[in-house]
């Protein structure tokens, strides 16, 4: 490849390079490059929002250049403010050192292990003496720290900001001291951040770092950013069945933005695919291949191939799956309301879910929609109950 082509492909899907002459000066030194990305084990699973900046490294790495996965196991006991509108409750070191360890099974499903380096920040945290912290805290202001956006609004409306809160970001910035790192990815929320890594990194005599910043990958809903406490995402870990239903169901629109930030197919192909799309073929088509593509990716073509044929047999035919969980719920005086019906057999998180998908006409008992939102259910009942369009139970009222 040429430099030419191999700066294309980094930019590919990329939002922000700083700075790009930099970078080429980098990419001209003709050793592999150190390039970080950091999670804050804050969550136990993976989604393709965060593959998106994984696929990036993935692709660094085919060019030759050596991962530094950083888990921040002691940023994680901070809590990242990036984003909140208050102090984010610090995890223990228990529950960071599960949710790290479930990261760790998950990441090999995109990177190359042979070219990974799993780091923890806690490796060079933990040594930091009382001094060194506050040597630390004294490279930047106060005024400095409420540039940043989320701080400022939270300032300006009387917003708690703990002292801790303001450690995050220097924390986040010495990593890059700590393992020299070329090239830093993080999504377009983390820039200031990333920018605190060049910064350190110059104080302490390092040439900086470039930055890499990916776009945030909107949910399933299309207007949230993908999460797991919205409920709006795509685990990695998602049975072939579930992942390739939930792809299935995103809007036409927002399957253009998959393609572009989750298929390994060319922008050529992709192209292609949108004037053909303009000439009459069905999107349906297309968001087929980027479902199979992404569920064979994470566990074999078979299984897309299996998925697809279950989707069309479900959706298209009406059948029932086959691996329908039979569940009993308990009945309360004799009867027991659906919303709680739905909750106890692990169709919905909360009642306040169930009346919400009753209300948007998305259950049904035996192949009939529920309307009525006060529908109780005799003990000895039972009966096939649906949720949307991918969860099912044989459930037994008793």
């Amino acid at each position: 490849m040429t430099p030419q082509d191999v700066l294309a492909q980094i930019k590919r899907g990329a939002d922000e390079i700083l700075i790009e002459g930099e970078l080429k000066q980098k990419l001209a030194l003709g050793r592999p490059l150190r390039v970080k990305a950091g999670f804050d084990p804050t969550a136990p699973d993976l989604h393709l929002g965060h593959t998106v900046l994984l696929n990036k490294m993935r692709q660094l790495q085919d060019l030759g250049h050596h991962a530094l996965f950083l888990i921040g196991d002691f940023t994680g006991m901070i809590g990242d403010p990036t984003g909140k509108n208050a102090t984010r409750p610090p995890l223990s070191r228990e529950q960071v050192l599960a949710n790290a360890q479930s990261y760790r099974d998950q990441v090999f499903k995109v990177l190359d292990p042979e070219k990974t380096e799993i780091v923890f920040n806690s490796a060079w945290m933990d040594k930091f003496s009382a001094v060194d912290l506050i040597k630390l805290a004294a490279t930047h202001t106060v005024a400095q720290m409420l540039e940043r956006d989320d701080f400022g609004k939270r300032y300006r409306s009387s917003q708690p900001i703990a002292i801790h809160e303001f450690v995050y970001p220097l924390v986040q910035g010495y990593d890059s001291v700590a393992l020299k790192a070329d090239i830093e990815l993080g999504g377009t929320d983390q820039k200031f951040n990333l920018l605190m890594g060049r910064e350190l990194q110059r104080h302490y005599g390092q040439p900086a770092q470039c930055i890499l910043t990916m776009p945030l990958l909107e949910g399933l809903d299309g207007v949230n950013k993908m999460s797991k406490s919205l409920g709006n995402y795509v685990g990695i870990t998602d049975t072939p069945q579930d992942m390739f239903g939930k792809l299935m169901s995103v809007s036409d629109e927002l399957m253009w933005r998959y393609l572009e930030l989750l298929s390994f197919r060319s922008l050529a192909e992709i192209a292609g695919w949108r004037e053909e799309v303009k000439q009459g073929r069905n999107p349906r088509d297309i968001k087929v291949l980027l479902a199979q593509e992404i569920v064979a990716r994470f566990h074999s073509h078979k299984a897309a191939v299996d998925a697809l044929a279950e989707f069309e047999a479900r959706f298209r035919q009406g059948v029932l799956p086959d691996d329908m969980p039979e569940v009993n719920v308990s009945a309360v005086d004799g009867s027991i309301a659906i919303a709680n019906l739905l909750k106890q057999a692990g169709l919905v998180d909360s009642t306040s879910e169930a009346l919400r998908m009753i209300q948007q006409g998305a259950v049904k008992l035996d192949s009939e929609k529920v309307s009525d939102k006060a529908l109780q259910l005799n003990a000895g009942a039972v009966v096939v109950a649906q949720v949307g369009k991918r969860k099912f139970a044989r459930i037994t009222v008793q």
